[in-house]
């Protein structure tokens, strides 16, 4: 499969489903200016939309944009010591997801850093892929707010989260 077109999601193609969706992550479109200010952080831009923890997590991005963003991780390898999925696995997804979508809201010259996130664990998921949809509520000047349905491989949701992002000048 090809990368997406801006805009779209490889969800998008025929027969795709979030378990069907290849390991690369589509294209952030994040801001030039925003990953050359990390980038002398020592930030890697390629690990940009989750970081060092979301690479040992295992989370994808599938699709981005101010709006929604949707991403995957594997329940495998993220479980505490009865063998369900972590809730702080989950809270990391839903902040990762959540942060994406409020910096590219923010846009160039601006960045988010999350202030509070609360999140609800429902059901437990013992093994497949979880799949977070971050959903914008209040996209600000200063603020973001996004609420993350996290469910499993069945579509059962799994956790809810919400997510506020201040945004911030470079």
């Amino acid at each position: 499969m090809t990368d997406a077109a801006p805009g779209t999601s490889p969800l998008d193609a025929p027969g795709t489903t979030p378990d069907t969706v290849p390991d690369t992550a589509p294209l952030l479109n994040v801001p030039q200016d925003v990953l050359d200010h990390f980038a002398k952080l020592g930030v890697n831009p390629d690990t940009f939309s989750g970081g060092h923890l979301g690479d040992k997590l295992g989370i994808r991005i599938v699709e981005a944009s101010g709006d929604r963003v949707v991403g995957t991780m594997p329940v495998e390898g993220n479980q505490q010591p009865y063998g369900l999925l972590h809730g702080g696995a989950s809270a990391a997804l839903a902040e990762t997801l959540g942060s994406i979508g409020a910096m590219l809201h923010a846009g160039p010259g601006r960045y988010a850093v999350g202030v509070d996130l609360n999140a609800t664990h429902h059901r437990s998921a013992t093994s497949g892929l979880v799949t977070g949809v971050a959903t914008a509520v209040f996209k600000g000047r200063t603020a973001a707010t996004y609420e993350i349905a996290i469910t499993d491989d069945t579509g059962r949701r799994i956790t809810s989260c919400r997510l506020t992002c201040m945004l911030r000048d470079l």
